[in-house]
């Protein structure tokens, strides 16, 4: 598995997610779930109705040698199969993002080598 340093960044400019973000401000977010810890995880599925999503997400505590890795993926609960990566990224941090994608029920992969994680996945509603 390759695993390189993704700088957070906005949106492409057109993209499903960025039609998100410029208009996260006119939503009100409700809660999917919260999930913590380190190593790797699939979290139960839940049900996305709009299909409008964010994710804030956290890594700490960097155990050395060598880079950590964190990488969360957006999956199918019905085919099995990967929708979309949210994140992918080296090191510690914090940061937000915005998911596009069809109504239906989903679950999350999270992948974590050398950092303790904390994500809180929303569904934006209007």
């Amino acid at each position: 598995m390759l695993c390189g340093c993704v700088e957070p960044r906005e949106p492409a400019a057109g993209s499903p997610a960025d039609s998100v973000a410029r208009s996260a401000a006119d939503l009100r977010w409700h809660p999917l779930g919260t999930w913590a810890g380190s190593g790797d995880r699939q979290t139960e599925s839940f049900d996305v109705r709009t299909g409008t999503l964010k994710l804030v997400w956290e890594t700490s505590n960097e155990r050395a040698p060598g880079p950590s890795t964190f990488r969360v993926e957006l999956y199918s609960a019905i085919s099995g199969r990967p929708l979309q990566t949210i994140v992918d990224t080296v090191g510690v941090g914090v940061d937000s993002a915005y998911v596009a994608d069809e109504p239906r029920v989903s679950y999350l992969v999270i992948e974590s080598g050398g950092v303790d994680w904390r994500v809180r996945l929303e569904e934006g509603v209007r």
